[in-house]
């Protein structure tokens, strides 16, 4: 009875302890909260200098910060602090080798293109020659030639032939996406790379700290113990919470043997094959690549992993890059493959070339006869809306695609607000009403597509780390515009007439929320 009542007596007194922390902590919460309200008009003017004379930034994003401060004055600041802070160290992202080596392939293969363009007037990919010398100058782009392509809309469908492609691996499985989902999706693809690692297959998974937050930690320590790499991209520094809303790692790559590769939209959870009643059917788009391409999705997730792990995998002889242009010259000389050519472009805070932006710009500025968007958010900068009302008043015909439910309000309403801009202009719009439309495509004039991770919205543009597929190629942007087309049976177009109807309520949501469209 004794020892009961000192073990009693112990408990009590460990919560008496807690509890004393704990008010302590909001009396200091408390202080703080004053010295904020306090000194509120001095924070402004500080965090308004910081912001005007010491950050490089867009001045519609500074007067949106702006007017963010001095409207919103108190959780304003918390905002910006979430929001408005700048990660960017472009020496973050690097690795020597690789960069030594790439840089010196995508020179070889810059002056191949400039002795010889003279001569390719007849070739298919000549019009496009500008746009791929673009990639390769800015990107570091390797051009790519044979490829074979096959296009998923579904999930299901997708995740299928993902796992018949894990089964196969010999070498290596690398896996990179968004968001993983702590679901039956996540747990099927678990067992399938343990299995993997178990025969000897090295195995690496790359979730973005934002993306995987919910992720319980057993979870990794199971893969971990099993052999599997896990690494996290600027993980959460407060358990769930995570103040870095920006610069967060949007790409989707899967890396199998050097050989097979996937990029897209879909990300590892079960609203991805339809399976969630928030969303219903989800309709998106991913790639699965064979052939040279491959190499350059292999780069990418070195460079991502390499920074989230410390690990140089091009250390290791059995990712050696080589000669990306060797390889290039060799399949020219060989033809034994189906031609398909391919740039994987990459972008990101990392760089101050907005390469997935402006190869958008360029394939706009080159259309002749039409261009069709598929976005789930179309919150276009300057530029690009530029180049599509240039396009619209040219006699192009415009088609964009976008949701017909939001899954984030804000950035819906700006959508829908960008788009009656180009509604106005003339371009055609359509709303897809056979569930959630997530896919980020671009085809023009059934000769040329960029399909991948980036959305048609400035924070894909500036803020995320994105990956597309720039496609050269007839028979892939045709399969894709037929795609569309049959997309638009399961749409109903927004007309003037219909976009005029919007009640005061409606409009007041697009109007806020595309002033705040350089923060979404």
């Amino acid at each position: 009875m004794a020892n009961y009542a000192r073990i009693k007596k112990g408990i009590v007194s460990r919560y008496i302890r807690r509890g004393m922390i704990l008010l302590f902590e909001f009396e200091s919460l408390v202080d703080v909260w004053k010295l904020i309200i306090g000194n509120i008009i001095i924070i402004n003017i500080m965090l308004s200098i910081m912001i005007v004379f010491f950050q490089r930034r867009d001045p519609k994003t500074v007067w949106t910060w702006l007017l963010v401060l001095y409207f919103i004055p108190v959780f304003g600041i918390f905002i910006y602090f979430i929001l408005g802070q700048d990660y960017r160290k472009s020496k973050m992202f690097k690795v020597k080798e690789m960069e030594d080596t790439l840089h010196y392939s995508v020179a070889r293969q810059e002056r191949f293109f400039a002795e010889r363009t003279k001569g390719m007037e007849s070739l298919y990919i000549y019009n496009y020659i500008k746009l791929i010398r673009y990639n390769l100058n800015s990107g570091a782009s390797m051009f790519t030639v044979y490829n074979k392509i096959a296009i998923f809309n579904n999930g299901r469908d997708k995740f299928k032939n993902l796992i018949s492609d894990i089964r196969s691996a010999k070498r290596y499985i690398h896996i990179e996406y968004y968001i993983i989902k702590n679901d039956y999706l996540f747990d099927a693809l678990s067992k399938e790379l343990i299995l993997k690692a178990r025969q000897g297959v090295e195995v690496r998974i790359l979730g973005d700290g934002m993306g995987v937050r919910f992720m319980p930690k057993y979870k990794w320590e199971q893969l971990k113990s099993e052999g599997i790499k896990v690494g996290i991209f600027f993980p959460a520094m407060l358990g769930w919470i995570n103040p870095r809303m920006n610069y967060r790692n949007h790409r989707k790559i899967v890396v199998i043997d050097d050989y097979i590769g996937y990029i897209g939209g879909f990300n590892i959870g079960k609203e991805y094959i339809g399976a969630d009643p928030r969303f219903g059917n989800w309709r998106d788009t991913h790639l699965r690549l064979t052939g040279e391409s491959v190499l350059s999705l292999e780069v990418r997730f070195a460079l991502d992993w390499n920074y989230s792990v410390k690990e140089n995998l091009f250390a290791d002889p059995k990712y050696n890059i080589n000669d990306m242009y060797d390889e290039f010259i060799n399949n020219l000389k060989k033809r034994s493959h189906e031609i398909c050519c391919v740039q994987i472009i990459a972008s990101g805070p990392d760089s101050s070339t907005k390469q997935v932006r402006n190869n958008f710009i360029e394939l706009f500025g080159g259309a002749k006869h039409h261009i069709y968007i598929q976005t789930p958010y179309f919150i276009p900068d300057e530029a690009v809306l530029s180049a599509l009302i240039v396009a619209v008043r040219s006699g192009i015909d415009v088609r964009i695609m976008i949701p017909c439910k939001p899954d984030h309000p804000f950035v819906y309403w700006a959508t829908l607000s960008w788009a009656g801009t180009l509604l106005y202009e003339g371009a055609k719009v359509y709303t897809y009403e056979n569930g959630f439309l997530h896919a980020k495509t671009v085809m023009v004039d059934s000769k040329c597509a960029c399909v991948g991770t980036a959305n048609m919205d400035i924070r894909s543009f500036e803020l995320n780390f994105e990956v597309n597929a720039t496609i050269y190629d007839e028979e892939t942007t045709e399969k894709l515009e037929n795609d569309f087309i049959n997309d638009i049976s399961l749409s109903k177009e927004l007309t003037v007439e219909i976009f005029e109807k919007r009640g005061f309520i409606r409009r007041f949501k697009e109007q806020f929320s595309r002033l705040l469209s350089p923060l979404l």
